[in-house]
């Protein structure tokens, strides 16, 4: 029998098959089974669009400061991933409320807690989305960004999918829709907004250990905890990817920075005004993240 070696993806073909060997409908399936309680928290973005510094922000809120974990989605796991990893989602977690992820729509995810989404311009999660798996599922400079967004990410539909289904339930009691942009602007009232929904006393000690842990700084000096490293070690084990692989989450934050190619652009465009505009009315995403704080 021939050891094939660890390779990255060098096509969208390769990288189709390299991520479905990760899960399987079956594992897939078991993880949505899970019960959710009233004060569970589940922190459910697209991808790339706040995801992880959400996490920290409600573990840090919920047990003032702790950092012992090797990674972030052990103490918040990641609902999709989660039997395929071995994790039990219906065990007490480290302090409550018990907090989740997932990149799932609403009519998806699994129902009867709290949902917390954060929504980004879709220039920037793509960009971000294109750089996240370039050096970890991509051979770097293998696949162009115009293919990975015009094959992948836009013939997906999934940001618009998952952005309309959440649209839809901003003001649910029990849903809180944020701006990734806001965030970044006001890391102060974004701690406190949270620490409320999830009903974290804040004190003035909490809010400044929040800052602190959930800073671009404080994160990038401990990276190696939002690195993905139980989705790296089974990527390396299930889809034969290299060892070592960049797959740091935490990285500039930057936003708007983004100039797409004009094709891109274009398809991005199209697919708002068919997705977005149509159904709901707002002709771009500034004009719906308006409507968003008002």
């Amino acid at each position: 029998m021939t050891i094939q070696k660890p390779k990255r993806a060098e096509s969208l073909k390769e990288l189709e098959e390299i991520q479905s060997k990760l899960f399987t409908p079956e594992t897939f399936g078991e993880a949505l089974k899970l019960k959710l309680r009233p004060d569970d928290v589940v922190i459910s973005p697209f991808g790339k669009s706040g995801t992880t510094w959400l996490q920290q922000i409600v573990h840090t809120l919920r047990t003032r400061g702790d950092m012992d974990f090797d990674d972030i989605s052990r103490v918040v796991p990641w609902i999709e991933t989660s039997y395929a990893l071995g994790i039990d989602l219906d065990a007490e977690q480290r302090a409550n409320p018990r907090a989740f992820k997932s990149h799932l729509d609403y009519e998806t995810i699994p129902k009867g807690g709290r949902y917390i989404v954060s929504i980004r311009n879709p220039e920037d999660a793509l960009n971000s989305m294109y750089k996240f798996m370039e050096g970890w599922f991509i051979e770097p400079g293998a696949i162009s960004l115009d293919d990975f967004a015009l094959k992948r990410f836009i013939a997906s539909e999934g940001y618009w999918k998952h952005l309309a289904s959440w649209w839809a339930h901003r003001n649910d009691s029990n849903v809180l829709i944020l701006c990734y942009e806001q965030m970044t602007v006001d890391p102060d009232a974004l701690i406190r907004m949270v620490a409320e929904f999830i009903d974290v006393p804040l004190d003035d000690k909490l809010l400044a250990i929040t800052l602190e842990h959930s800073s671009l700084t404080y994160m990038l000096e401990h990276k190696d905890r939002f690195d993905d490293a139980l989705m790296r070690e089974l990527s390396e084990i299930k889809g034969n990817l290299p060892k070592g692989s960049d797959s740091s989450k935490v990285r500039s934050g930057k936003v708007g920075e983004n100039t797409m190619p004009h094709i891109v652009q274009k398809e991005l465009n199209e697919k708002w005004r068919k997705l977005i505009q149509e159904p709901l009315g707002f002709a771009n995403y500034a004009e719906l993240v308006t409507a968003l704080h008002h």
